[in-house]
């Protein structure tokens, strides 16, 4: 029978496999653990092989909740092959949290490693329908998924087709939302990643590229970003767990020349010691960007003046029906900017959802771009959405003349705490119901290295208990029944929230008080 992969295009790891199988596709920079694309192709066939034994067609789900495992790039890619949409949970999830992804993403299988043990087994009771394997060491309740992928043939399935990686953003519940774009169409193995042109054309991407992952490849970043340089057939250097002067001493062994950040990482970078910040050899690097959370303009600064000319910065959301991106030149001249929309049309709009004049600040909206919809939440999509079809993420923004977008507010009081979004309205319906609380907000205040940090203000049921006992009490409850990440880092107390008489909350009066404050 004919290699259904043979007509692969030289931008898929199919191609690379034949055509440089010893090449590193990526290398895991703590443990030194190289995976080939002969190795990564192998293993994904068989991969795939296994999701077609376990009956999964193309358009079915699959989820995965792991760390920075050596299994994690080699299953998206299985996934990818198999024509499967692929659902990223973040470790840190809180069983619930992770039960109600795994559900409402329709996913026929869960893939787990050895970190997220703790949370596995508990999710195994949840879940007895759903399949579940477990990678890097055995957890209760999961079949090992390396002896399954190995007992299955190394060949290509019969019928390869292009899946998709579907992602989870914010939900007007306070659950989060999957975000679902139609799988690619065209045969597999010529399916193009947005990201290689665009990193071809904006940071010079290569085939002989080696690329620095510092972030949890359950981010949407760092897997696609991850994705597109293997498509190109450079070599992924994936941080187990970032550490700043770890990532300096990695771009250093492994001749680094790509990198994408969050702004807490450069923060924390920045705060080494001189000494250590000097210790380490730089000068492979040829370009790096940030995204995620907007960085402080000192913050950039510093970078440019440590790193050079070479630290750009783009702005998109998980939906991506628009991408803005800036030049570190570009920033120069204008500090705060995210830069001009590459991809679609950028419009800003009042109130009103009538398109405003240059200068004037809106909400920002997406003309011209991707198809997309919040799966399983028909009204979430058509509230993103204007009468003239433009699309929103809730951000709030100004363009200049030329097109260069700054951004003035955040979609919805999203919190971004180290480039994690974290949603309040979650934490806010989870501590109203503890007997001991009347009314609560969350919002994020400043924090000098985490960009922000959850606060909870709380309106306590009995005044006299309003203290350190009740803030331990709420922070207990909050931890048991949510990730940590989103637990807040600080309760403060108020006699009485600033409501409408509708009931309304008047969020912006607290946030703007505490950033006011910073």
């Amino acid at each position: 029978m004919a290699d259904p992969t043979a007509g692969a295009r030289d931008t898929h790891p199919v191609h690379h496999a034949r055509t440089a199988p010893d090449k590193p596709a990526y290398v895991m920079a703590g443990s030194g653990e190289i995976v080939t694309y002969a190795q990564l192709d192998r293993r994904a066939n068989r991969g795939a092989q296994l999701f077609r034994h376990l009956g999964l067609a193309r358009g079915d789900g699959i989820a995965v909740m792991m760390d920075n495992s050596p299994r994690y790039l080699e299953v998206v890619w299985a996934a990818e092959r198999a024509g499967l949409y692929c659902t990223c949970l973040s470790s840190k999830l809180h069983p619930a949290e992770a039960e109600y992804i795994v559900r409402d993403g329709n996913c026929r299988l869960l893939i787990v490693d050895r970190g997220v043990a703790e949370c596995a087994r508990t999710l195994a009771g949840l879940l007895p329908d759903v399949a579940r394997f477990a990678c890097d060491g055995a957890v209760e309740g999961y079949e090992p998924y390396e002896a399954a992928r190995d007992a299955m043939p190394s060949a290509p399935i019969a019928d390869p087709s292009p899946g998709g990686i579907m992602l989870y953003s914010s939900g007007t519940t306070g659950r989060p939302k999957g975000v679902r774009h139609p799988l690619p169409e065209e045969p597999f193995g010529t399916n193009l990643s947005a990201l290689v042109p665009l990193g071809q054309a904006l940071y010079g991407f290569s085939p002989d590229m080696v690329y620095l992952s510092p972030a949890p490849l359950y981010h949407a970043a760092p897997l696609r970003w991850s994705m597109a340089v293997q498509q190109l057939g450079g070599t992924v250097v994936v941080m187990e767990r970032f550490d700043p002067e770890r990532a300096l001493e990695y771009i250093e062994r492994y001749r680094v020349t790509h990198a994408q950040w969050v702004p807490t990482h450069f923060v924390r970078m920045l705060k080494l010691p001189a000494e250590a910040r000097r210790r380490h050899d730089l000068s492979s690097l040829r370009a790096v960007w940030h995204a995620a959370a907007p960085c402080p303009v000192p913050v950039k600064q510093a970078m440019i003046d440590w790193w050079g000319p070479i630290v750009h910065e783009y702005y998109a959301g998980t939906e991506g029906q628009g991408l803005h991106a800036i030049s570190a030149a570009e920033w120069l001249v204008r500090p705060g900017s995210v830069g001009r929309n590459l991809i679609s049309q950028t419009k800003i709009c009042g109130e009103d959802g009538e398109e405003l004049p240059v200068g004037a600040e809106g909400v920002v909206y997406f003309a011209g771009g991707a198809a997309y919809e919040y799966h399983n939440d028909p009204a979430k999509t058509a509230e993103a959405a204007n009468r003239l079809g433009w699309t929103t993420l809730g951000d709030v923004g100004r363009l200049d003349a030329e097109g260069y977008l700054t951004l003035t507010d955040r979609k919805s009081f999203m919190i971004i705490s180290g480039g994690v979004n974290i949603y309040p309205a979650e934490i806010e319906n989870l501590l109203v119901t503890h007997p001991e609380v009347a009314d609560v907000a969350v919002i994020g205040a400043p924090h000098e290295e985490m960009g922000e940090e959850v606060v909870a203000v709380v309106q306590p049921r009995d005044p006299g208990r309003a203290g350190a006992e009740l803030a331990a009490e709420l922070t207990a409850f909050a931890r048991a029944n949510l990730s940590h990440v989103k637990a807040p880092r600080r309760i403060d107390f108020r006699a009485e929230l600033p409501r409408h008489d509708t009931g309304k909350l008047y969020k912006r009066l607290l946030r703007d008080e505490y950033w006011g404050r910073a």
